[in-house]
Parts: C-alpha cells; sequence; structure tokens
C-alpha cells in the first residue's frame, strides 16, 4: 500500500497485519523481495532518474550511480540471506560434561523486531531513500517498513513507492509489507504508534534529536537508528607532507567538492602541518550545477556564520557556476582551536571545509581530543605509521565509526565490513551501521533456543 498524508492509519494497520508473514518469512522468501525491488529500479531506471533530476537538479550522472547502488545493495542483502551469511547464529549443543554442570542445548538466532519506520534522507534520492538501505535492510530482517518520504522530492519518492510496491505484489508478497506515508505530522504520529517497532533516520542533528526525544517518551521506547551528521577530520602528518604533499592537496580538494560537497562524508576539518604552504598547493574547480532548492542558502549562511568567527579566515573562494556557490576554504590556527573549541564544530553541507595549522605533534593531538563522536577520521601520513600517526589514529578510534589511512572519508563503500557511524553525536547508536549488510541487525532482536526440537527451530538453527 502506498499511502499519502491523511492515510496514515491504513498504512499502519496494513503493517503491523503483515508483521507475522514477514518475520516467519524464511531467507529464500525475503531475498526474492530484494531482488524483486532490485529488478524494478532497474527497469524504470530512466524513468526515475530522469524525474529525480527535475526534482532534486542533481546531475544525471550522479543519479545513474545512486541507483545503480540502490540496486546493488537490495541485491546484496539477498545474496547474503541466501547464503545464511546476513546474521550472526550460535549453536552450543548439549554438553553433560561442561564444567559449570550439565548445558542444555542452546542456539541462539535473531527474530525481526516488526514494522520499521525510516525516514527517507533529503540528499541521496534512491540510496537513502524510499527503496534505500533503511528499506533493504529492514525487509532483510523480516519487518514491514513504513517510509517517511522526504518534502525535498516528494514526487520521485511516489514513483519508487508505486516500483516497489507493485514489485512485491508481483511475487505475492504479505500485503502491507511496504508503505509511504508524507508530511512531518504524519511522520511524528507513526514514530509515537505503539505498531511501529524500530526507527531509521539521516539528517541534521536538531531534526534527528527531536525525532529520537520522541522515540524515547513513548511509553515503549523503540530504537531510533540516527545518523544525524560529522566533522569527518583529517589530520596530515609531517612525514605524510614532507612525502606526498602535492598529492594530499590535490586529493583533498576533489574530496571536498565532489557532488558540490552533498557527500556528508567528505573530510571537513582538516589540520596541516604548514598551513600557508597548503593552501598555496589547492587550485579549487568551478562548481556545479546548484545544490538545490534551499539547500544553496543555508550552505552560504553556515560557511559565512564559521567565516566570521573569531580566529578564523576565509582563505579561498572557489570560481562559481551559473546559480552555484563557490567552494570555500576556511583556516585557522591550532591555538585557535584550543581557546574556543567550537570553531572545530560546523558540519558544511556543500563544498566548504576548515583547515588548521599546527605547530607540532602534540599541539596537533590536543585538537583531536577536542572532537566528539564522528562518522570517519583520517590519516595522511607517509609511507609508515609512525608515533605521530600511531596516536592519532588510536584517538580517532576512541571518536569515529570509520578510521582511514591514506585515503579519503567521502566515498563508503556498499559491502559486508563497512561501518557508517559513530558515537554521539555523529548517530544515536554507536553500534549500528546504516551502510553495509550489518546494517540488517539494527531490526532484529536475538532469542536463545533452550532444548527445541528442530520442527520448532528456524531454518538457520536447525543444525
Amino acid at each position: 500500500m502506498v499511502g499519502t498524508d491523511g492515510e496514515l492509519e491504513a498504512v499502519l494497520r496494513a503493517s503491523a497485519a503483515a508483521a507475522p508473514a514477514a518475520r516467519r518469512a524464511p531467507a529464500k522468501t525475503r531475498a526474492a523481495w530484494l531482488n524483486a525491488i532490485a529488478d524494478g529500479l532497474d527497469a524504470n531506471a530512466e524513468y526515475l532518474v530522469a524525474m529525480a533530476a527535475h526534482e532534486t537538479r542533481l546531475p544525471i550522472t550522479r543519479l545513474r550511480i545512486e541507483l545503480r547502488r540502490s540496486a546493488f545493495q537490495a541485491r546484496l542483502f539477498a545474496k547474503r540471506l541466501l547464503a545464511r551469511t546476513l546474521f550472526d547464529v550460535r549453536v552450543d549443543h548439549e554438553d553433560p560434561d561442561w564444567p559449570l554442570g550439565p548445558r542444555p542445548d542452546l542456539r541462539r538466532g535473531y527474530v525481526a523486531v516488526g514494522p520499521v519506520l525510516v525516514f527517507a534522507a533529503g540528499h541521496f534520492p534512491f540510496a537513502l531513500s524510499v527503496a534505500g538501505s533503511d528499506t533493504v535492510s529492514a525487509l532483510a530482517a523480516g519487518c514491514p517498513v513504513v517510509v517517511k518520504a522526504h518534502h525535498g522530492h516528494p514526487d520521485v519518492s511516489r514513483a519508487i513507492a508505486r516500483v516497489v510496491a507493485e514489485r512485491l505484489a508481483g511475487i505475492d508478497a504479505p500485503t502491507g509489507l511496504f508503505g509511504l506515508i508524507e508530511g512531518r505530522r504524519d511522520g511524528a504520529a507513526a514514530l509515537q504508534d505503539a505498531r511501529i517497532r524500530a526507527a531509521a533516520f539521516t539528517g541534521s542533528r536538531v531534526s534527528g534529536r527531536t525525532l529520537f526525544d520522541l522515540a524515547m517518551s513513548r511509553p515503549d521506547p523503540i530504537p531510533f537508528y540516527g545518523q544525524l551528521g560529522s566533522t569527518n577530520p583529517v589530520l596530515v602528518t609531517h612525514a605524510g607532507w614532507r612525502e606526498r604533499a602535492d598529492i594530499i592537496a590535490k586529493e583533498f580538494v576533489d574530496a571536498f567538492t565532489v557532488d558540490a560537497g552533498r557527500f556528508r562524508t567528505h573530510p571537513g576539518v582538516v589540520l596541516v602541518p604548514d598551513l600557508r604552504d597548503f593552501l598555496a598547493r589547492l587550485d579549487i574547480p568551478e562548481i556545479g550545477p546548484p545544490l538545490g532548492r534551499g539547500v544553496g542558502d543555508g550552505f552560504a549562511a553556515t560557511a559565512d556564520a564559521a567565516a566570521h568567527h573569531p580566529g578564523v579566515e576565509l582563505a579561498i573562494i572557489g570560481p562559481a557556476a551559473k546559480s552555484a556557490p563557490g567552494a570555500r576554504v576556511l583556516a585557522t590556527t591550532a591555538g585557535q582551536v584550543l581557546a574556543d573549541p567550537s570553531i572545530i564544530g560546523s558540519e558544511f553541507f556543500g563544498p566548504a571545509a576548515l583547515l588548521v595549522g599546527y605547530s607540532d605533534q602534540a599541539e596537533a593531538h590536543r585538537v583531536l581530543e577536542l572532537f566528539e563522536g564522528i562518522w570517519a577520521a583520517t590519516v595522511q601520513g607517509g609511507a609508515e605509521i609512525d608515533a605521530q600517526a600511531a596516536v592519532a589514529l588510536d584517538l580517532f578510534a576512541e571518536r569515529a565509526g570509520r578510521v582511514i589511512w591514506n585515503q579519503w572519508p567521502t566515498e563508503v563503500a556498499v559491502t559486508d565490513a563497512q561501518q557508517h557511524g559513530g558515537p554521539w553525536p555523529a548517530a544515536t547508536v554507536p553500534s549500528a551501521t546504516a551502510v553495509g549488510t550489518a546494517a540488517a541487525l539494527r531490526f532484529v532482536r536475538p532469542v536463545a533456543f533452550q532444548n527445541m526440537p528442530p520442527a520448532g527451530l528456524p531454518v538457520e538453527l536447525q543444525s
């Protein structure tokens, strides 16, 4: 069922009714749901991409890649379901000689939590939206999904929802397995409805915290998996700058300007040992196309506010395409940051980054200690991990979901070992990932079966 504003109750009722069948669906059936959705995305790719380009003003090439990513991740989850590797299962056979006394047969598996509410993201109309990673993860887990469409692309959201609903109906998936709602009011109401058993969100810290508080204020609080943003800091070590200065400078520009800075994983704060030399090596390209309705204005306001912060200078403004803002490079020093840590707190949703010049290793590490939870953190070092890099990697591992060596954080690979999240305020649940096959673990809960005959066990535990 595809709902619109005012049809919330019908969508929630259908989702709850579908939950038992979805929970009991074997891996083969859930894989079929995901493959059907992927096939539907592929079959309607040109139509969906054209609609998304018109509605979001994102470039066609980028949207095609994103749609392929969406279909790929659905098929990847399906493959892992069929291989029985998506979830960790543990079997302890009966052991009368167990050191603490006779041990019963115990088998630990997972069951779906029930209907999941997905808040679609605005900056990825395919990969993090109606048929994106949250939806795929929940369906792989055996949960019905209710998607709250993003107001930034309602038409393409409805079009994708129709494709998903039609493809699921075509393989006799349970009625109510997927539904769409619209509007902030219905999103908030659904989050507080007892039939919803978990929720996922990617967006701003302010909106995410508001929704998190709603989820926690319920009489029966539910897991709220919020991805709220990150500055994704980078440390360029002394050795890295000596050995790879030109490469680091070029790759930095590529990383923070790609797709006009729309990737929220782009490097936002970069610590450098020679600020003036770093700036002199930068060749900032023209940025385009425009960021989208209202986004460009918000980016400019955030960047301007950061540039007017005491101790911060607007070092470079790159060339701008028609109706698109130029890239901004801001600069400050480690001493200024240590005196006022709020300087490194701004996340730029657009082509901007803050360079922080430091004098020695100890000063750089003191700055790194100021960072709160982050999605990704990078060390740009030399050929080997030296003492400065080792300390930084340890500091970053304490604060980040993903720690990177001599690459950049912008691209987030869809794969089994990925971790996209981090401690607060990057995310609301630091142990969860929103990207990669482990994302399905958000929507199941562990159950141990003791002394259970095979007929009473899930298929994956019958061994």
